[in-house]
């Protein structure tokens, strides 16, 4: 069985996470995903619009995703790879070159990432949004989350 491992803050999921996840998928028997935690966020300078745990519900409950952990800093990935015994270690290739050193651990490998679609641009837009749109968007994406969870107790 071959297990492939990547990272990431996944805030406002959207298809290009779909493709990417697809796509690292189809790379070994088992994707398991590292996913950013609120605190590690903080450290790094970036606010989540969705919390940890909303973020690794969302995640949790892709096809695509056999299981999701929390990421907490950057020097974790070494125990992790040795922890779930990973075969593939994948990354957007916006990351090229940056895990290599893990090469040693198993196989590094770098995705192109979806053109034309990223959680930035996304921001970027919403914050050219006024305030009572803004709430009218928050209270759907909530209500989203709300319908995963009815999905995921199934």
């Amino acid at each position: 069985m071959k297990t492939v491992i990547t990272y990431g803050t996944f805030d406002l999921f959207h298809v290009g996470h779909i493709r990417l996840l697809k796509r690292l998928s189809l790379l070994g028997d088992k994707l398991i995903v590292g996913i950013s935690s609120d605190e590690f966020n903080e450290i790094k300078g970036k606010k989540s619009f969705f919390s940890y745990d909303e973020r690794a519900e969302i995640l949790g409950s892709c096809k695509y995703v056999t299981e999701v952990f929390p990421e907490h800093n950057w020097q974790q990935k070494r125990d992790d790879i040795t922890k779930y015994q990973v075969d593939i270690f994948a990354m957007g290739d916006d990351w090229e070159g940056t895990f290599d050193e893990l090469a040693d651990l198993c196989e590094v490998v770098y995705l192109s990432r979806t053109e034309d679609v990223s959680t930035t641009d996304i921001k970027n837009t919403l914050s050219k949004v006024d305030d009572a749109e803004l709430d009218r968007i928050e209270l759907s994406l909530h209500g989203v989350i709300e319908i995963v969870r009815s999905l995921s107790l199934r």
